[in-house]
């Protein structure tokens, strides 16, 4: 089970090398498309999709929970594909969703700013200056989405396994480097540790969907923890009746096997 998962900045020209590299694999793409096709399944609008995706927050409370909501099913949709196995995750800080899994392949791919935007203003036939700004907002709001979410600088190479520049290694090239890395023997050896991982991940993830569905729950920051299917609650609620709200949605999530509660009542 292998995973890749490619960030990348607007205009660099990651579209058609995430394709061709999908195809050369013959791996999954799950990209907007996908997350689109999927979303009625998982109770999200194609409004709320617009609203929410690769985007910071409101900072409005009322506004932001809805908001994370509905990020949270956009990750489980992402994290159920992922579970497959031999998958590409494009954009969505795949990679941010799977920590500590050691078969995924993180990708970058880059180019200077002046260059994405000329290449979007012939891209999409715009006026070079409308396609500067739209290039400032998407790098801003791609930035600010992964900042808030991951408390991560998403520009940080360290944080990749390749950055590719499109301005100085062709296509074809970075498609040959992405293969070539996903094909590594030492990558591959190390796909079958991660399927529990990402099966903890999901259970998380569904836990997180629950209680921000939940009216019953006016609190939202207490830890949630999964190990081997096994649930660790902790932090603080306001209430007992909070607190049987949480244990009540932490055991109503199909694969449980158990609930450890370690929360503690803090009142106002």
């Amino acid at each position: 089970m292998a995973i890749i998962t490619i960030s990348r900045e607007m205009g660099s020209g990651g579209i058609p090398i995430v394709h061709q590299v999908a195809k050369e694999l013959g791996y999954t793409l799950v990209d907007g498309d996908v997350i689109r096709d999927a979303a009625k399944n998982y109770d999200l609008s194609q409004e709320a999709l617009q609203q929410i995706d690769e985007k910071p927050p409101a900072f409005v409370e009322k506004l932001d929970r809805q908001i994370e909501l509905n990020m949270n099913r956009i990750q489980l949709i992402v994290l159920e594909q992922a579970l497959k196995g031999d998958v590409l995750i494009y954009g969505r800080g795949g990679q941010d969703l799977l920590p500590e899994i050691s078969s995924i392949l993180r990708v970058r791919v880059i180019a200077p700013f002046e260059e994405r935007v000329e290449r979007w203003a012939q891209r999409e036939w715009i006026d070079p200056d409308l396609a500067r700004s739209l290039v400032r907002k998407s790098d801003q709001q791609r930035a600010g989405f992964i900042k808030y979410y991951f408390d991560r600088n998403w520009e940080n190479p360290i944080e990749y396994d390749m950055v590719i520049n499109t301005i100085r290694i062709t296509n074809e090239t970075a498609v040959k480097l992405i293969t070539e890395a996903a094909s590594d023997p030492s990558f591959i050896a190390k796909a079958h540790q991660c399927k529990s991982k990402i099966q903890d991940l999901i259970i998380q993830k569904k836990i997180q969907i629950a209680r921000l569905d939940d009216d019953r729950i006016k609190d939202i920051w207490f830890n949630i923890d999964v190990t081997d299917c096994h649930v660790t609650l902790s932090g603080h609620v306001y209430s007992e009746a909070e607190r049987q709200a949480v244990i009540s949605d932490a055991t109503s999530v199909t694969g449980v096997t158990g609930v450890t509660d370690q929360l503690k009542i803090v009142s106002y």
